[in-house]
């Protein structure tokens, strides 16, 4: 049985995880336009930083940080920002974005939400359509809905990487 092609893109974006450096999560992406990838990328630092696979350790860890929260303090750019990055606003307007990702210390995969920040580069960049992995299949959103939905800005489940609800546009 082939496998279709949401399934195809989030294999690749899991596959690309496996290049993360964080030692909390590690999520990958993948950009597609077209049914063309146009780029992948993956969370870690910044090129030609020091990342916290290579140190050894996590700051947010060690203080006992939650996930969502104090950003400023990771030494990693996120998967979705790289991915954008590396193909730039021309070729991203119109695509879809594929995100996801695994616990490091289970394994398990885990909801690919994307962070507060990242929604809004993902908005700024044109992208139409965000699907992420979860352990429980796939949540596809309109980008536009975003845009529009009162919820996504004030709930801080958005920024807790909490479950979404389904259903709810720009939920988390």
């Amino acid at each position: 049985m082939r496998i279709d092609k949401d399934t195809h893109y989030l294999d690749i974006a899991l596959v690309v995880s496996g290049r993360a450096t964080c030692l909390r999560r590690r999520f990958g992406a993948v950009l597609v336009k077209d049914n063309t990838i146009l780029s992948t990328g993956y969370n870690g630092a910044p090129r030609g930083c020091e990342d916290c696979l290579t140190r050894g350790w996590c700051e947010r860890e060690q203080l006992e940080i939650p996930a969502g929260e104090r950003y400023e303090l990771c030494r990693s750019v996120h998967a979705e920002m790289n991915v954008l990055l590396h193909a730039g606003r021309e070729r991203a307007v119109g695509s879809t974005l594929y995100i996801a990702g695994r616990d490091t210390q289970t394994g398990e995969i885990t909801a690919a939400q994307p962070c507060i920040m990242c929604a809004r580069v993902i908005m700024n960049a044109g992208v139409a359509q965000v699907v992420i992995r979860t352990p429980d299949g796939l949540i596809r959103y309109d980008v536009d809905e975003w845009r529009t939905s009162d919820r996504f800005w004030i709930d801080p489940a958005i920024t807790r990487g909490e479950q979404p609800t389904v259903g709810d546009p720009g939920s988390r």
